[in-house]
């Protein structure tokens, strides 16, 4: 885990590959968060001037550089939070894919709004920058959920100053590094360590005009309190609790295939990783069957060894909470299917954990209502579409749904009474770039991607013009 130290003023990075410190850094002294949000205000009027060509130019240099350099940012990733390293390289695939389509469509969704001809008038609706965005990025996936409000805010013409969690500061450096590399003027992106005391305070100075905040519901209440009476927009998306459904019909293999991939992909450190899912009774036996033997296919070890498919979690405190967890549901008549002896890195007390799935749970049972945020999946049968559209709806998140079947036309009907931002069928876990991203209830407001994610770092602005004759 990073540990803050409050005598040195400094990260350390703590690996939970070997639990060593990784690397340490320099929390931002007050003079320079001053100068750097004072910086991004004085850039960001130059950079709304910047034609908007020449800073998609620049935005697609940036992330040229970043996939240059994709094997350097694949190993500290692994180092800092622990993804298996054959694995890590997605993530720099993945910041490409999300980052040229923003730009790509850019043109489009920046446009002016032009409106029918009316006699002596001329009306039309811009869509300018705020000013300064404050993103505020977590470490389970830090470039790409750092890119999906830095592209677009940058090319919608606001300056950017990024706050990288205290776990993963190298991705900011970096981020910072390719943006410079390709050639943005000084102060327009900036990164800035800082304390929770300090982040605070940026968000409160007066400088910043919004806030993308990705991580916990925690996280994004207490952004809404320090942002509150500032008069500046907040987006936040938070924790979920995704649910799968396989009805009958669903393509069993496949369905397995999918839901435990997305269960346990980057040790379940996922807000949109499967967390709960409800199988039909006519299946129900073959599904479980079938994961177990999947699941036991993992191999847990080191994030440096290239034959590990499931790494260590953040830390040993996180995997301590889904250990927690998954007992008190034990405890309660769930039954475990991993021995996690088969397991021989899962240490209590450590990072390393083995995966687990659990039958015979229910509502009652925290391990299907709070986010666990790890290697662990409840199943429970249903009988009927409706019993399970009821309690994939029983959450207070609502980030992403999906449902396995292979009547298309019966999927989406189901999907339409779903309560949640995005909906698959025979997929989960992926975010498609042209798709709006976006949660409801705990899962946070507002939206990244797409041609909609443009609207919430730019305002409109109206032009009436009277011709006088």
């Amino acid at each position: 885990m990073s540990n803050i130290n409050s005598i040195n003023a400094e990260i350390s990075v703590i690996s939970p590959i070997d639990n060593d410190v990784y690397i340490t850094r320099p929390f931002a002294s007050l003079t320079h968060i001053t100068t750097s949000l004072k910086q991004a205000k004085l850039a960001q009027k130059q950079w709304q001037a910047t034609p908007l060509a020449e800073r998609k130019i620049l935005c697609s240099k940036a992330i040229d550089w970043l996939v240059t350099n994709k094997h350097q940012l694949a190993e500290e990733i692994t180092w800092m939070m622990g993804r298996p390293i054959q694995y890590s390289q997605g993530e720099t695939a993945g910041l490409e894919e999300r980052a040229r389509h923003m730009i790509a469509i850019s043109d489009d969704a920046l446009a002016t709004i032009e409106l029918p001809e009316k006699p002596h008038f001329t009306r039309y609706i811009k869509r300018v920058p705020l000013g300064t965005v404050f993103i505020v990025a977590p470490w389970n996936y830090p470039y790409l959920t750092a890119i999906n409000s830095i592209i677009p805010a940058l090319l919608s013409g606001n300056s950017v100053v990024l706050k990288h969690s205290v776990q993963t500061p190298l991705c900011a450096e970096r981020l910072f590094q390719a943006f410079t590399e390709a050639g943005l003027p000084e102060g327009v992106f900036q990164y800035l360590h800082l304390t929770h005391q300090d982040t605070e305070h940026v968000i409160s100075s007066g400088c910043i005009n919004h806030v993308a905040f990705t991580g916990s519901v925690k996280g994004g209440k207490a952004i809404e309190q320090f942002a509150a009476g500032h008069l500046i927009s907040v987006g936040l998306e938070l924790g979920g609790k995704d649910p799968a459904y396989v009805r009958s019909d669903a393509n069993l293999q496949d369905a397995v295939d999918t839901i435990i991939d997305g269960a346990f992909f980057n040790s379940g450190q996922s807000c949109c990783s499967i967390e709960r899912a409800y199988v039909h009774s006519s299946i129900y036996d073959a599904f479980i069957e079938k994961a177990v033997l999947l699941i036991n296919q993992y191999q847990l070890g080191r994030s440096d060894n290239l034959n590990t498919t499931l790494g260590p979690l953040v830390n040993g405190k996180a995997a301590d909470f889904v250990r927690e967890q998954t007992q008190e549901a034990i405890q309660q008549g769930a039954k475990p299917h991993i021995d996690e002896h088969h397991f021989t890195n899962s240490q209590a007390g450590s990072a390393y954990l083995a995966p687990q799935l659990l039958t015979n749970v229910n509502h009652t049972m925290r391990i299907m209502t709070e986010e666990t945020f790890g290697p662990a999946l409840g199943i429970q049968k249903v009988e009927s579409d409706q019993e399970a559209i009821i309690l994939m709806n029983d959450s207070d998140f609502g980030l992403t749904a999906c449902i396995f079947t292979q009547d298309i036309d019966k999927g989406i009907h189901l999907g339409d009474q779903l309560e949640t931002g995005t909906f698959f069928i025979n997929r989960c876990d992926y975010l498609d770039p042209a798709l709006a991203w976006a949660g409801i209830k705990q899962s946070g407001r507002g939206c990244t991607l797409s041609s909609i994610g443009f609207e919430q770092l730019t305002r409109p602005k109206s032009y009436h013009v009277k011709h006088l004759i």
